[in-house]
């Protein structure tokens, strides 16, 4: 089939949102219409064992949150769409920052109640940082919460960008009737006891017969609002959404599947096709010939009961294909794989090729590290994808002497996949987790136990950021290595970490070693 065509009808972006907006139940209803999957589960439930699709290990069944990006692919009408479920809590953010480098857009979920809460702000300065371009879905409309126009302004406050309403809801909670697709000029008729959408009428707003619909009074007031919606809000304009200037509005509740099938006809038709990406090199157009990819994230153990690890490779440009030589960049040596995976959650089928915009799993035995790159054979190295300086920090030490192999695998491969970051200090060789929250000690401690079989212990330890240096002047970069010889350390790639105990501490170092530059990103 004809590439241009093939990447032309991919549309891949993640679901973002603060925890418990109805990011995860959002995603499955999106399966549900593509006829992905014939059944959603209850997220929350722990009693029903259908638990969501996206959330699979057994830990984020357990507490009815996400901890790790999964990725779904499905067809709808013409258009190959790739979803990215991504962790809203914050102490799996890097995850979701390190997601957000392999998407062309994003839908943002609002909680109607709640309006935009901090998780989703800093999700939204790593879209405003690439330009991402953005959609919002106010979620949980039959309930009760703020009124529209309130959360149009703090969307545009709270997110800077400017917003303009494609959908506009009929009331609220126990009074909500459906909503106006301004869109598309059709009336979608909310029947809650059936929890779903019964009947799509179309009328132009303007139309008398709205009043056999719903009653004159919600007319009135459906036609006041959307006239003021016009006079306020600039009209739609596609490019300024493609640029990530403008983010459409959509109204509805996930949970009764109501208001979602308006946001996906309307997504596939406007959002952006596979995107250029930046190399350290050059910029890659997707509809290059030549396959180009990167690693953006790894997942040990998905099956546990093969100690398999999956490299999540975002095709870049060009088409990939099964057992075709292709050359990993950091070793400089050509690689082909057997056994290339599509995904659908945890469920896995082999692929024999794959497009720009598809994410491909590939089976891995420790040769990948997040950020690799893969190419038909040209020397390329894609940028954007960073580790950040951890807040929290703990010594991990064994628990059982007879199981210290198991612990050194699991810590390694639980790095490498991005869970947390490991450093090893110099001064007394002990092991130091640094993470983002506190949940991801628990994940670790968890998953090493139940997927290794190795036991841990954390010991405090008082520290306030861990930094990258380097520096131009050798002379001045050792003299400050033997003076904080009991601060420094070495992070997993053997590069050189100062481990400030205080911000005071640090600001001292920095005045006083001005040759030397401080990184609070990886990716320097």
């Amino acid at each position: 089939m004809d590439l241009k065509k093939e990447i032309l009808k991919r549309r891949t972006f993640a679901v973002i949102s603060h925890p418990d907006a109805g990011k995860t139940t959002l995603t499955e209803k999106l399966l549900l219409f593509g006829g992905a999957i014939h059944v959603a589960g209850a997220v929350k439930s722990n009693k029903i064992k259908k638990t969501a699709t996206s959330d699979w290990m057994e830990i984020e069944k357990q507490r009815g949150i996400s901890v790790a990006t999964s990725v779904m692919g499905f067809d709808y009408n013409d258009y190959k769409i790739n979803i990215l479920d991504t962790p809203g809590h914050q102490d799996f953010a890097e995850d979701t920052f390190r997601t957000l480098t392999a998407v062309d857009s994003v839908i943002v979920v609002v909680d109607v109640a709640k309006g935009v809460e901090t998780q989703t702000r800093r999700l939204m300065e790593v879209c405003r940082m690439r330009n991402t371009p953005v959609m919002v879905f106010v979620n949980k409309l039959d309930r009760e919460g703020k009124d529209p126009f309130e959360i149009l302004d703090e969307l545009e406050e709270e997110l800077q960008i400017n917003v303009r309403p494609l959908s506009w809801p009929i009331d609220m909670g126990d009074r909500f009737r459906g909503v106006y697709n301004i869109y598309r000029n059709s009336l979608d008729l909310y029947k809650p006891s059936k929890q779903v959408v019964t009947e799509s009428v179309h009328h132009d707003i303007e139309s008398p017969e709205l009043e056999e619909h719903i009653s004159a009074d919600l007319a009135g007031k459906l036609r006041g609002e959307v006239e003021l919606i016009t006079e306020v809000y600039p009209e739609f304009n596609r490019d300024e959404y493609l640029a990530g200037k403008l983010a459409p509005v959509f109204f509805g509740s996930a949970l009764n599947n109501f208001g979602v099938k308006e946001l996906l006809d309307c997504f596939v038709e406007i959002a952006p096709s596979p995107r250029k990406i930046e190399a350290v090199e050059r910029v890659v157009e997707p509809l290059e010939e030549d396959f180009t990819g990167f690693i953006f994230k790894i997942h040990a153990n998905m099956d546990p009961n093969h100690r398999s690890r999956l490299a999540f490779v975002k095709v870049c440009s060009g088409k990939f294909e099964r057992n075709v030589n292709y050359k990993h960049v950091r070793f400089n040596r050509m690689m082909k794989f057997s056994s290339p995976t599509a995904f659908m959650a945890q469920k896995k089928e082999i692929l024999d090729e794959a497009y720009a915009g598809d994410i491909v799993g590939l089976p891995d035995t420790g040769n990948f590290k997040i950020g690799d790159t893969l190419t038909s054979g040209e020397e390329l190295h894609f940028k954007g994808l960073p580790s950040f300086s951890p807040e929290m920090f703990k010594y991990i030490e064994n628990a059982d002497p007879l199981k210290s192999k198991q612990l050194q695998k699991g810590v390694e491969q639980l790095m490498d996949e991005g869970v947390a970051q490991l450093f090893t200090n110099q001064f007394n060789g002990r092991k130091i987790i640094g993470t983002v929250g506190q949940l991801q000690f628990e994940v670790i401690e968890y998953r090493l136990l139940h997927e290794y079989g190795a036991q841990c212990r954390w010991q405090p330890i008082q520290l306030y950021k861990a930094c990258w240096i380097e520096s131009d002047d050798k002379e001045q970069l050792d003299d400050f290595k033997k003076r904080k010889y009991q601060y420094m350390a070495k992070d997993k790639q053997g590069r050189d970490v100062f481990l400030a105990e205080s911000n005071y501490i640090l600001m001292m170092a920095q005045q006083d070693f001005k040759n030397i530059r401080f990184h609070f990103s990886s990716e320097y």
